[in-house]
């Protein structure tokens, strides 16, 4: 069974029960029978908070894609605008959003959930996001003065599985929270670039002969 149906399922089954539970326990409970009908009650809003945890946490699994082999995630292009100032038009799963970038080169970051143990065992993949996309100075007084862009690529629903994994790790041994970046590379009018993502992180590679020609020159 596909794993997101198992999940799909089970929230279906724990709310079910959970409301019927709570439904028996209010009905004992009228009819005078508090203890047994307080234990059904209670037992009931256990199974439906537990419900309502699962769909928060799937909800925020959603956003992540599933990782088995080196795939590309996204490309960026750049448009210059005057020094140290450009247009990126990043792509991601064929959706283009142009940023504007200060700097003189650019870093794209994702967030990764690795799984251990019994998690490996039962099938859960290696899952990633990307983060967030940013500008920066070679020149460090004008990385410390400058005008900074920085820029979400993703939005953060349901509970934040990957800072939980990271806040409580020594209680969450089965999965760790890993932040994975691409080295920075110089940004150049007319430069293309590929981003892809492996176990190891992200690699960012240079698509065409401006952005080679950047990487080759970059001090």
């Amino acid at each position: 069974m596909d794993k997101t149906v198992f999940v799909k399922v089970a929230i279906i089954v724990f709310a079910v029960l959970g409301v019927i539970l709570f439904l028996l326990g209010i009905q004992r409970v009228w009819r005078r029978r508090v203890m047994t009908g307080s234990l059904e009650g209670l037992v009931g809003l256990l199974l439906l908070a537990i419900a309502a945890l699962v769909v928060a946490i799937s909800i925020n699994l959603y956003t992540y894609d599933r990782l088995t082999h080196e795939s590309p995630v996204a490309e960026v292009r750049f448009q210059g605008i005057e020094p140290q100032h450009f247009w990126a038009d990043v792509m991601i799963k064929n959706n283009t959003k142009t940023l504007d970038l200060r700097g003189d080169e650019w870093q794209i970051d994702a967030r990764v959930l690795k799984w251990h143990g019994t998690a490996v065992l039962i099938g859960f993949d290696t899952l990633y996001r990307l983060d967030r996309l940013s500008g920066r100075y070679w020149d460090l007084s004008k990385e410390k003065t400058g005008p900074r862009t920085v820029y979400s690529l993703s939005e953060e629903p349901g509970l934040d599985l990957w800072m939980i994994a990271k806040r409580y790790a020594r209680w969450i041994p089965w999965v760790d929270a890993v932040y994975g970046s691409a080295t920075y590379m110089p940004m150049v009018d007319g430069a293309h670039y590929t981003v892809s993502v492996s176990s190891s992180g992200l690699l960012a590679r240079p698509a065409n002969n401006i952005a080679r020609k950047a990487v080759g020159d970059w001090p």
